[in-house]
């Protein structure tokens, strides 16, 4: 009989594990012994915060990142379709969301292997909930270009959508290049266009504000290098 595949969720950052991450997901943990990780580093430093009492060298740990081949797929499920169950963790947040680990679940699926997802913070969905746009009506957009004419040119897009559809907008960036967002947002949407800016979830410094573009010229916040998640709606 295949394992589990537990979609395990992390930290945001920092080391608040007691107060983000539910005991379920410590419990659970214990007995697993074969991890697929984005970073093997990061996911030894998440478990030993845990205070698993597992001895860290003793565990397995399969790296996937957006680095690795499709065609290596098959050796990742192996384990599960011996009967050992596997955990699936993140760079940070959840599992399979804004994270390549969605294609191994997807390859698990057809192998009739059992998912498990795990309660944890999602910095998509915490944006959301704060925002106070449209929770009933959002899409995730993922990164936008490089090029500045390009992104421009997307951010016009979404904004458009948002009005339109009635669809909160939600996107990310690089950390280092929020200043660059936020200018070409204050830049090319509407003055009364809604942008809310999440910044550092789940931490102590964290920073959540919503406004009107033209109330964003004035109070443009210092987030450079800070994770933050951005979210746009023009009524």
């Amino acid at each position: 009989m295949p394992g589990t595949l537990y979609l395990i969720p992390t930290t945001l950052g920092g080391d608040s594990v007691n107060r983000i991450i539910p005991p379920e997901v410590q419990n659970i943990c214990i007995g697993i012994r074969i991890f697929i990780v984005e970073e093997v580093k990061t996911a030894r430093r998440f478990l030993i915060k845990l205070k698993i009492p597992v001895p860290i060298d003793e565990l397995t740990f399969l790296v996937f990142n957006e680095h690795s081949k499709e065609t290596n797929l098959d050796t990742f499920i192996q384990p599960l379709l011996q009967g050992q169950d596997v955990g699936l963790l993140s760079e940070a947040g959840v599992p399979a969301v804004a994270d390549p680990g969605n294609e191994i679940v997807k390859l698990a699926h057809s192998k009739n292997i059992k998912i498990a997802p795990l309660t944890g913070p999602s910095s998509i969905l915490l944006a959301l909930m704060a925002s106070g746009l449209n929770g009933q009506n959002f899409a995730f957009n993922g990164y936008l270009p490089v090029p500045k004419p390009e992104r421009i040119k997307k951010i016009k897009i979404f904004e458009r959508r948002s009005e339109t559809e009635n669809q909160t907008q939600i996107f990310i960036e690089t950390p280092y290049r929020n200043k660059h967002l936020i200018a070409d947002i204050i830049e090319s949407c509407n003055p009364n266009t809604y942008l809310c800016i999440a910044c550092n979830l789940t931490l102590e410094n964290e920073f959540i504000k919503t406004m009107t573009v033209s109330e964003w010229k004035k109070n443009i916040p210092e987030i450079h290098k800070n994770p933050a998640i951005f979210l746009i709606h023009k009524f």
